[in-house]
């Protein structure tokens, strides 16, 4: 299919921006981690007692290479699934598709003595639940984690760059008093590194339990195994070499209940939303002329006003963004629950979460394209701060508290509030002062541009 043709974006528009997700999250990605947790299954079954006798190395190299799923057997493990393969009639479940696909592969092979051993005692929850936990954790570890790690450093780069330019301070939308850049853009570099570290330590929980989670057939069949020591080595060996873990859970139904899915997701949208913040405030600064886009020769802003440069990329963040989380809240509300034992609606909504972490890498990547292409406009800023000298209103009535002044704060209300006012008349209102000359020069060495308090050194912190 060519791009143009495709319904979502995902895989037309932003599809540079999104393709390396395709190894974690397609349909053959999916086939793939379905068949590692099949195979390495099989390998844990050798050598428990009454299963299968133990492998060679030999053996086991030829289990373990039909992980290395190729293009030409997925399309055997679907055509399984939707026409029928080798005399292999269609089995209309995508699950004992792969494992008719692994019975194939190991006749070939050689090992057809051990195909029965296949997806022995399992429910095809079983090996669902472990594929999205692998899926999960490598998109998170290789694709997402990072991708957010790249736009902190960024927006960190800009905060120690911009440490001491002053800045108007805006609260309620109207000046309040100054701050620095560089601590602005700290703060939500700050904000994104506590996500990003409780993402970091996020474990998968993952059953093996069977139909109901109590082992029934895996009782019946082999009643000398302890099967929950067994499933707590299989899932550990399963994260050997991998950074973001997962643990046996025990206490379940014939579903893995989704609760440690839950966890990551609600955490990347806590991050989605620091990021949200950001975009909105870049678009303003903007806006106000605060910070410059540099223009992208060739590039256009408008169809009709040649003069545009305009925000896409800050505006293309928020809107993907929105959509991850618009993703990410459903599944929160919808994975941890389900009827009685099982039903299948949290299957079809797992098929989604690739959509949700596409689009948050989309926007991920745009905003590191908008900030590439910025500047502060750090003459702007300090000509608006000029503009508004009563901005030093706080320090000043502070000050006159320190000097036990009765009434400070109302004086310095009745000077500024709602007006415009000049640094001239500010010091004829200091003169009429019944405070020491000490005190009416440090009054009069207020300056909106200086008044910054600890902006920069907190810029210039270690988080």
């Amino acid at each position: 299919m060519e791009l143009i043709d495709c319904i979502s974006p995902i895989d037309g528009r932003y599809r540079k921006s999104a393709e390396s997700l395709a190894a974690r999250f397609s349909e053959k990605a999916l086939i793939k981690y379905r068949v590692k947790v099949e195979v390495e299954y099989l390998v844990a079954l050798s050598g428990v007692k009454g299963a299968l006798k133990p492998l060679s190395a030999a053996q086991k190299a030829k289990l373990l290479a039909i992980v290395e799923l190729s293009d030409a057997d997925a399309a055997i493990v679907k055509k399984i699934e939707t026409q029928g393969h080798a005399g292999i009639p269609a089995t209309n479940h995508d699950v004992k598709a792969v494992e008719y696909f692994i019975r194939l592969k190991l006749k070939a092979a050689g090992l057809s003595h051990i195909a029965e051993w296949t997806h022995f005692a399992l429910t095809s929850e079983d090996t669902n639940n472990l594929s999205y936990a692998l899926m999960v954790g490598d998109a998170l570890a290789f694709e997402i984690i990072p991708a957010l790690e790249n736009v902190r450093a960024q927006i960190e780069k800009l905060a120690l760059a911009h440490a001491a330019d002053p800045l108007l301070a805006r609260t309620h939308g109207q000046p309040a008093v100054p701050t620095t850049f560089g601590k602005e853009f700290k703060v939500f570099s700050a904000r994104l590194e506590r996500q990003i570290r409780q993402l970091k330590v996020m474990s998968l929980p993952a059953k093996l339990n069977g139909a109901v989670g109590n082992y029934n057939a895996h009782h019946a069949a082999l009643p000398q195994t302890d099967w929950l020591a067994f499933t707590r080595k299989f899932i550990t060996q399963l994260n050997a070499g991998r950074k973001i873990k997962l643990e046996a859970n025990i206490f379940t139904t014939q579903i893995e209940p989704h609760d440690g899915l839950v966890e990551i997701f609600d955490c990347l949208r806590r991050a989605d939303m620091v990021l949200v913040d950001f975009s909105q405030d870049m678009w303003r600064y903007i806006s106000d002329g605060l910070i410059i886009q540099n223009p992208v020769a060739g590039e256009i802003g408008s169809s009709t006003m040649p003069q545009k440069v305009n925000p896409i990329d800050f505006e293309n963040a928020e809107g993907n963004f929105g959509a991850a989380n618009a993703l990410f809240t459903f599944f929160s509300a919808k994975l941890p629950v389900s009827r009685l034992q099982r039903d299948l609606s949290d299957s079809t909504t797992l098929r989604s979460a690739g959509s949700a972490f596409a689009y948050n890498l989309i926007a991920c990547k745009a905003l590191l394209r908008g900030l590439s292409k910025i500047r502060v406009n750090a003459a702007a800023a300090l000509e608006m701060l000029r503009a508004s000298p009563e901005v030093i209103a706080e320090g000043a009535q502070t000050i006159l508290r320190r000097e036990g002044v009765t009434g400070g704060y109302e004086k310095m209300k009745a000077l500024t509030r709602g007006k415009k006012l000049s640094l001239a008349e500010f010091a004829i209102f200091v003169d009429g002062l019944d405070v020491s000359p000490k005190t009416k020069a440090e009054l009069k060495s207020l300056r909106p541009e200086t008044y910054t308090g600890l902006a920069a050194k907190i810029a210039r912190l270690k988080i």
